[in-house]
């Protein structure tokens, strides 16, 4: 796993490349993205933050990480679960990494 963490956040963002999957771990709770590569697309499936750590960004942090991720390697993102739909609605600097 390879640490991608930006610079000032206070837990690590790891990328484990075998699972396809963006992961933080804070307060000792997991959270995570899971994603999927199809023909140049990233796909992301499942963003998952538990309870406990809810509520401080966490979910947004992962999502931006796997967002630079996206546009370092040129896929388009599709995002299939409610959290990322929801977020790029937020974020139009990432419209154009969008499947339109």
């Amino acid at each position: 796993m390879a640490s991608v963490t930006p610079p000032g956040l206070a837990y690590e963002v790891e990328h484990d490349l075998a699972h396809h999957r963006f992961q933080a771990r804070v307060k000792g709770h997991l959270a995570l993205l899971d994603y999927q590569i199809k023909r140049k697309r990233m796909i992301i499936t499942h963003t998952e933050v538990p309870e406990p750590i809810a509520g401080r960004g966490v979910a947004g942090e992962l999502t931006k990480v796997a967002l630079r991720y996206a546009r370092e390697h040129r896929f388009k993102v599709v995002p299939a679960c409610a959290y990322a739909e929801a977020f790029l609605q937020r974020h139009e600097e990432y419209d154009d990494l969008l499947v339109r």
